[in-house]
């Protein structure tokens, strides 16, 4: 588990309308919990003590009772219909992500006594959410036995610990965009409104912070550290010291900047000029610090850092940020996909980039090189630093949550997969496959606004992050995801 990513520790609270047995409420309580602990790790969860029936006052004991616990997420759980002011009153003064879940009905032989009615009462309880402008987290049938709801609970913990982590985020950036580089220009307007502190800084101020590590007693460990890393891919050894001393001034920079706030994310320059004052590019350390779960995006990408941030805090694991760069060469496609996996040629791409790609997402054989983009222009020993080789083969999600120019909050998310395809080109690339990439493409990202880069996650995490983006306030009618056929985008052509 990364330490710069939240854990998530929920607080159940089980709640019961005054009407009904507080004892069906507490019981269904003890067997939810029974029900996770049995199949999950007990250590996500708080059985909250206090019931709340329908007093303000207890509704305040469960508040300190959950607070004391150490609970960062909570979850309202109706073991029947549930007191919707008192209930709600809870998830008002909770400062965390919360969940509202109810009890099934569990046998025809009780259906008197024994019938919760919390399927009306969810109902309710949603209607007072509204009125309070309350945000949680409801699953998509929010009706279960024990042992479903125990299910729910943990599909939240993942959603939890990216709501929780953002509102604890700081993120970090060096340097204006490139110029002529439009693309990663957004408002950080929306990234107060999400909770998110920003530290903005020169790079002139990043260059004065590493030429002060130079000598850097450190240096020669991590120098190891690399060898050990890259080992036969080792293919500029003359750099690595001093790219050893630019990821020691990246992690005291964190360390010294951080402030208040328990969770760090930086959003870099990479050139025009980084390359000639530092002599090298960060590609490489980028990796690394993604690879332990500190989002370093390229190019002052400061939306991409933070969806970066996101998926790692879903995932639990490293992510990448990727142009989508070049489609696939019909030689390629009629060669190695056509006919052997179910993909059209306008599903898939390449995603590319100069080798900010941590070494366990690439295939074996990677190499830490020049940048060959760059090296058009400049000198190639000033652009050594990048991680290159393929994408290795897998399941992946492509995303990103982005600001447009006008300050509208959007996202994107597509799930799809690596194709065991070699790109038999440079960078850290992959040849991706996205059913209906074509017109996510056309109708989502260009009609969108959306820059190049998107955020990419080693795994099926669509659920989770469409539920993130909705739960932090992105409009359900501007989260794009590639539709079907069968379902025109708004602005698909239907004469097409």
């Amino acid at each position: 588990m990364f330490t710069n990513i939240p854990k998530a520790k929920v607080g159940i609270v089980a709640v019961s309308r005054d009407c009904f047995p507080a004892s069906l409420a507490i019981n269904r309580r003890k067997a939810l919990v029974e029900a996770y602990t049995a199949k999950y790790d007990a250590a996500d969860i708080y059985e909250c003590p206090v019931c709340i029936i329908e007093s303000e006052t207890q509704m305040v004991e469960a508040l300190e009772d959950v607070k004391k616990a150490g609970c960062n997420a909570l979850v309202v759980y109706l073991g029947n219909f549930g007191p919707e002011i008192s209930e709600t009153l809870l998830a008002k003064h909770f400062e965390g992500p919360k969940m509202f879940v109810a009890a099934a009905e569990e046998s025809q032989a009780d259906l008197s006594d024994g019938r919760g009615d919390a399927y009306c009462g969810m109902l309710n309880a949603s209607y007072n959410l509204r009125l309070r402008k309350v945000r949680a987290y409801i699953p998509e049938y929010p009706i279960g036995t024990a042992a479903e709801c125990a299910d729910m609970i943990h599909e939240f913990l993942p959603i939890a610990r990216a709501v929780y982590g953002l509102s604890r985020l700081k993120l970090i950036t060096f340097g204006p965009r490139p110029n002529n580089f439009l693309a990663c220009n957004a408002p950080i307007q929306q990234l107060y409104n999400l909770g998110v502190e920003v530290e903005e800084n020169s790079e002139l101020d990043l260059f004065e912070a590493f030429n002060n590590h130079a000598g850097d007693k450190r240096i020669q460990g991590v120098v190891e550290d690399m060898e050990k890393e890259l080992g036969a891919g080792n293919k500029k050894p003359e750099v690595l010291e001093r790219l050893a001393q630019y990821e020691l001034t990246l992690l005291d920079w964190i360390e010294a900047h951080k402030g208040y706030r328990e969770y760090v994310c930086i959003a870099g320059k990479c050139w025009p000029a980084f390359q000639t004052q530092f002599k090298f590019v960060p590609c490489y350390v980028n990796s690394r610090l993604t690879g332990r779960g500190i989002p370093v995006s390229c190019e002052v990408d400061i939306y991409g850092a933070l969806s970066e941030f996101i998926g790692t805090c879903i995932s639990g694991e490293s992510v990448t940020l990727l142009d989508i760069n070049n489609s696939v060469p019909d030689d390629m496609y009629d060669e190695s996909i056509k006919g052997k996996f179910d993909y059209t040629h306008t599903d898939t791409f390449m995603g590319f980039h100069c080798g900010n790609t941590c070494s366990t997402r690439l295939v074996k054989n990677f190499e830490m090189k020049y940048q060959k983009i760059m090296a058009r222009n400049l000198p190639i020993e000033v652009t050594n630093g990048t991680l290159e080789g393929d994408i290795a083969p897998g399941e992946i999600t492509f995303y990103r949550l982005q600001s447009t120019s006008d300050n509208i909050l959007r996202a994107y998310v597509a799930e799809g997969e690596v194709l065991p395809v070699a790109t038999k080109s440079f960078g850290g690339i992959g040849v991706f496959a996205i059913k209906e990439m074509g017109r996510f493409y056309r109708h989502v990202l260009i009609e969108g606004g959306y820059p190049h880069h998107g955020a990419v996650a080693f795994g099926h995490y669509g659920k989770a992050l469409f539920e993130v983006f909705k739960y932090i306030g992105v409009a359900q009618e501007e989260i794009g995801w590639n539709q079907p056929a069968s379902l025109p985008y708004k602005s698909e052509n239907p004469f097409r």
